[in-house]
């Protein structure tokens, strides 16, 4: 056997039946399984293995791996090839032998704190409406290869997933994972944070496997370890049951709260966003063609944005008091004033933090655009703040100023790779706190903007795509606090 395994102890160890060769088999301290089949192979029990059956006198072992062309795992962890279901089936030398590999299995595989029961939402309408495919064919095969009991949630209608967030028995799962793109998620976060138990519930991990249209999280996620973004890989991500932080953005606005993981857009990107569904037809060129229709008739937009820097960013904007909080009710679709007290006694508020001790800093329209993130990427092909963290309690600010079609053009040519933020014509810095006070376009005062967070429309100014139906806030005022690592993803790290 290779020295490498003589140089630790074997937790286990015996001679087994491989495809008819009998070899040496090694479980070691480190997870690692080594034996031999003409050649030395080796497969790590944390990052490959995802389960394992016993077949009468068999030990199936199944393995996620690695694979270039179809052939063999590429050891140096570079994630150029794809991943792929691989079943390695070995007979020990005896039913002790069998029953003690069984027991030492579960008990390392036990040893890592993977996730057993799963609550799963699978969005049917989101992107090309691929989800429940995706969930067939990608993700719940996984899942039982890996033996995690599934509770499976189809969504039915926009907020069913926040609905049933807000009343699910949270102890009886492991975590809470999204086959959708970023709006479930979303969903799912708001549904927690206005629960009476917020604080545990918030607490739970949440996975997100792509199949919308945005997929900004699973994106950013899996980009952070170079790994591309597969429903394969963002199940594997889930299974291996590591954990990281989540900052939350709440955006306050009255008393009418929205609770952002992803980001907030005002001008340019949110209009491209939004007013782009009325060619849903053309699939997802709509976006590039309607961002050249947009860039060409380009609009400005007056207003402010008022922000907390981070340390390092003082020298961004100019000095000003503390903007206060909005003294709007909100739209239409606010509960009743007794709802609302009922609702503020049970729900997470946001952060406490003194706003008007702190080191307000402003900066003047006009804009083309305004765009506040938490994580790196706010689509798959867009990495709208390249240097986000996701806990790092700061929100990515990127001002965009007017400049010649040209430049902007090549700008946006560059935001697949988060080259726009290095553009003379936009200001990128990190903030602690922001207030964004909107405005009319500049060049006609009778018609104003759309503010978009997470994918929500949360605001439509006069004279908006579909400014006539109901949204969450009005186009006034917002503020928006920073909750350092409140909620908890499953990652790949």
């Amino acid at each position: 056997m290779d020295r490498r395994v003589h140089q630790q102890r074997p937790l286990f160890s015996d001679r087994v039946t491989v495809n008819g060769t009998v070899t040496p088999l090694a479980l070691l301290a480190d997870g690692r399984l080594w034996w031999s089949e003409g050649i030395q192979r080796c497969l790590s029990v944390e990052k490959d293995v995802i389960g394992f059956v016993s077949s009468g006198p068999y030990i199936r072992i199944k393995t996620l791996v690695e694979t270039r062309d179809g052939c063999c795992p590429n050891a140096n962890g570079s994630s150029a090839g794809r991943l792929a279901r691989n079943d390695v089936v070995f007979e020990p030398s005896s039913e002790e032998t069998h029953t003690l590999w069984c027991q030492k299995l579960r008990e390392f595989i036990d040893s890592l704190g993977r996730p057993k029961r799963l609550f799963v939402f699978v969005n049917p309408f989101g992107g090309k409406k691929s989800a429940a495919k995706v969930f067939a064919e990608h993700v719940k095969p996984l899942f039982d290869d890996a033996q995690i009991e599934l509770t499976i949630q189809e969504t039915k209608h926009q907020l069913h997933a926040k609905e049933v967030a807000q009343s699910l028995d949270i102890s009886k799962y492991d975590g809470i994972v999204c086959v959708s793109g970023d709006g479930i998620l979303v969903e799912v976060v708001n549904g927690l944070l206005q629960r009476e138990d917020w604080d545990t519930a918030i607490k739970i991990p949440l996975g997100v496997v792509p199949a919308g249209t945005g997929n900004g999280m699973a994106k950013s996620l899996l980009d952070s370890i170079g790994d591309p973004c597969r429903a394969v890989n963002a199940v594997l991500t889930i299974i291996r049951g590591h954990k990281r932080s989540l900052d939350v953005a709440t955006i306050t606005q009255g008393e009418t709260r929205f609770f952002s993981i992803l980001m907030l857009a005002w001008g340019l990107v949110a209009d491209i966003d939004i007013e782009s569904e009325k060619y849903r037809w053309m699939g997802s060129a709509r976006l590039d063609f309607y961002a050249l229709c947009r860039m060409f008739n380009l609009r400005q937009y007056t207003g402010s944005v008022s922000f907390v820097p981070a340390p390092g960013y003082e020298a961004f904007g100019e000095p000003t008091s503390y903007p206060g909080e909005s003294t709007s009710k909100g739209s239409d679709n606010d509960p009743s004033e007794a709802e609302r007290v009922h609702l503020q006694s049970l729900c997470y508020e946001g952060p406490e933090i003194n706003l008007e001790n702190l080191n307000w800093r402003v900066i003047n329209g006009p804009f083309i655009s305004i765009w506040l993130h938490n994580v790196p990427w706010g689509a798959e092909d867009t990495m709208a703040a390249p240097d986000a963290k996701f806990s790092d309690g700061y929100l990515d600010l990127i001002v965009m100023r007017t400049c010649p079609t040209l430049k902007l053009l090549s700008m946006m040519s560059e935001l697949n790779k988060g080259g726009h933020v290095k553009s003379p014509y936009v200001t990128y810095l990190k903030v602690k706190a922001f207030s964004l006070q909107p405005g009319p376009r500049l060049e006609d005062k009778r018609k104003e903007g759309i503010i978009d967070s997470d994918g929500e429309v949360l605001a439509r100014g006069k004279g908006t795509y579909k400014c006539e139906q109901k949204t969450l806030m009005a186009y006034d005022k917002l503020q928006i606090t920073v909750d350092q690592g409140l909620a908890t993803l499953f990652t790949p790290l």
